[in-house]
């Protein structure tokens, strides 16, 4: 371990091997921090943290401070954050609550400056979320999602896999898997065939999503006689039953084609 001088660090937490840790950095106790993770000048990881190995922390980042949730009564609870993610300078990361008790941060995750993840929300790996993106309480974000700066993610909200969401978009609907979304109010912007075709999906693969979704928003159907009329049509594959389920456990309703 490598620990400034300067730092704060709880007796009570445990820290990993190879772990580096900058000077005014203050880690309290009921802490977890995993082997080879970095954490730079004045970062604060508050009680509940689970780090995992390989992170970076950046300077002035706050890690599982208590949620902004009146609900919240001084319960255990944790923040998550899987291997291999970043967390750049002055993000904010809020535990979790009673809801779910944990707040929860997948492997390999880019989470850009000023960005805030409130309580109770889970974000799977690889998601990247661009400079000042804010996400309300309990949002849930798929694998590969990718969002634009300066975002705003009302509670609740359910993001798709391998979405691309456009920068300053107001998201107060579910997204669903594998489109882009974005302008004002959100809309349905298409399928995201670039990003699946970076992450390896045939042309097949893309070409099926891309049915589901012109029944879905070109067929004039209700959502229920378009999930029907897919589950009919469209030759079954994992992509078709990812949709199918999202859009049939959405609460919020989906987001819209644009005019």
């Amino acid at each position: 371990m490598n620990i400034s001088p300067l730092a704060c660090v709880s007796e009570n937490a445990l820290i990993g091997k190879d772990v580096k840790i900058g000077p005014f950095v203050t880690i309290d106790e009921n802490v977890v921090i995993g082997d080879g993770t970095i954490i730079d000048c004045n970062a604060v990881i508050h009680s509940g943290a689970r780090i995992g190995n390989n992170c970076h922390i950046h300077s002035g980042a706050v890690v599982s401070d208590t949620p902004q949730d009146l609900k919240f009564k001084g319960e255990e609870s944790l923040t998550i954050i899987g291997d291999n993610t970043s967390i750049r300078e002055f993000v904010t990361i809020h535990r979790g609550t009673a809801s779910k008790g944990k707040t929860v941060i997948g492997n390999n995750c880019l989470i850009m400056a000023y960005c805030h993840v409130a309580h109770d929300c889970e974000l799977g790996n690889n998601v990247i979320m661009s400079n000042q993106v804010q996400l309300a309480g309990e949002v849930v974000v798929g694998d590969w999602a990718v969002l634009g700066g300066g975002a705003l993610v009302h509670q609740f909200t359910r993001i798709g896999k391998h979405v691309m969401l456009q920068g300053g978009s107001l998201v107060n609907k579910d997204l669903p898997p594998y489109i882009m979304a974005g302008r004002y109010p959100i809309s349905y912007e298409g399928v995201n065939s670039v990003g699946l075709h970076r992450r390896g999906f045939t042309e097949e693969q893309i070409n099926k999503i891309q049915q589901v979704y012109r029944v879905l928003y070109l067929s004039r159907l209700n959502n229920t006689e378009a999930l029907a009329k897919v589950i009919a049509e469209v030759p079954q594959s994992a992509e078709r039953d990812d949709i199918v389920e999202f859009v049939k456990a959405s609460k919020r309703g989906i987001v819209r084609m644009g005019i």
